[in-house]
This record gives structure tokens, C-alpha cells and sequence, in this order.
């Protein structure tokens, strides 16, 4: 299948035809680069290896707690 690239806001997008669609709409995939192309596949979401990620913070990390004070103004 041929198709074209097509702005949508700010990035480029494509249409995938729902005989190739990797899932529903709202499904969260995960484009890689490969052999000159992209491939688009479902993203696979795990907490495995969390707690290792967590343990190779410093100790002390955020032992003083967060940074008070006021966030940036904003005129909603």
C-alpha cells in the first residue's frame, strides 16, 4: 500500500489502513527505526524492573524534599 505523509499539528503523521492496524484507536504503540524503514508495533508496558531502577538512586536522594516555593504564573 502506498499512502502519504500529512501534518497534523506541530509533526507529520500517516494513515494506517485498518487492515494493518496494530490495535484499536488510543492504543499506545512504539515506532523503531529498523534497515531504513520504521516499524510500528504495540508498546508493551511492565513494571518489571522497577524496583531495580528505584535502587540505583543515591541514598539520599531528595533527603531535603522538594523544592518549595512558587511554580511558574499562569493566566488561565
Amino acid at each position: 500500500m502506498v499512502t502519504k505523509l500529512f501534518k497534523s499539528g506541530n509533526s507529520l503523521a500517516v494513515r494506517i489502513p485498518a487492515s494493518l492496524c496494530p490495535g484499536r484507536e488510543g492504543t499506545a504503540v512504539e515506532i523503531i527505526r529498523q534497515r531504513g524503514g520504521l516499524r510500528i508495533r504495540p508498546a508493551v508496558r511492565s513494571l518489571k524492573g522497577i524496583l531495580q531502577k528505584f535502587a540505583a538512586f543515591d541514598p539520599g536522594f531528595m533527603k531535603e524534599g522538594r523544592e518549595k516555593g512558587m511554580g511558574p504564573k499562569r493566566s488561565w
